[in-house]
Formats: structure tokens, C-alpha cells, sequence
């Protein structure tokens, strides 16, 4: 399974990004998708998220009304819109797809894209 982010780059402040991540070679049923950033307290913090069942999104706090999380079946690929983006906002964004296969359940993660927003 591969994952390949784009869409960081460097933004002022108030900008807007896309990033996308696109899925290759998944053979089991994904059951979620998102993305994550590093946190002072742990290795990643969620941002936003979809559970494919029911199609629910979660979003942190920080980033809520500002960024929205999507994806195209056909395709296997997310992506998250970020509006509004603030300086607290740069880091490397991680996506990762939650895949069930035929032996367990498997996390797959992207290899990072940079999010630079100045002040």
C-alpha cells in the first residue's frame, strides 16, 4: 500500500491549502481515513477524520469550521481543505487510511507534507 500527499506549501496567514493523499494497492476495505499533525504530548494529533461506515467526520477543535475533510471513492483519495489558516497551524500533516483486511487491521500512513503558514 502507498500513500502520496501534495498540496503543502508556504501561505500567509487568512490562506487557504488543499491537501490531497492518494491510495494505491489497498486490497482490504478501508474503514478510515484522515489526517494528523505532530503535538507537543504525542507522536500525532488528529485534525480530521471520515469513518467510512455512516460517513461520519471528526475534527479537532482547533481546526473545526476552518478545515473540511473529503474523499473521492473512485479515485481512493482525501483531501482536506484548510481555510482561515493561522501560524499554529504550520507542521508536517500525516495522512492515514485504516484498512481491514483478510488477517487484521492495518494503519498506513503517507510520508508528510509541510505546512508553512506565516504571519
Amino acid at each position: 500500500v502507498q500513500l502520496v500527499e501534495s498540496g503543502g506549501g508556504v501561505v500567509q496567514a487568512g490562506g487557504s491549502l488543499r491537501l490531497s493523499c492518494a491510495a494505491s494497492g489497498i486490497t482490504g476495505s478501508i474503514s478510515a481515513m484522515g489526517w494528523y499533525r505532530p503535538a507537543p504530548k504525542t507522536e500525532r494529533d488528529l485534525v480530521a477524520r471520515i469513518i467510512i461506515r455512516g460517513g461520519k467526520t471528526e475534527y479537532a477543535d482547533s481546526v473545526k469550521g476552518r478545515f473540511t475533510i473529503s474523499r473521492d471513492n473512485a479515485k481512493n483519495t482525501m483531501y482536506l481543505q484548510m481555510s482561515s489558516l493561522k501560524p499554529e497551524d504550520t507542521a508536517v500533516y500525516y495522512c492515514n487510511f485504516l484498512v481491514v483486511g483478510p488477517y487484521g487491521t492495518y494503519d498506513y500512513w503517507g510520508q508528510g507534507t509541510q505546512v508553512t503558514v506565516s504571519s
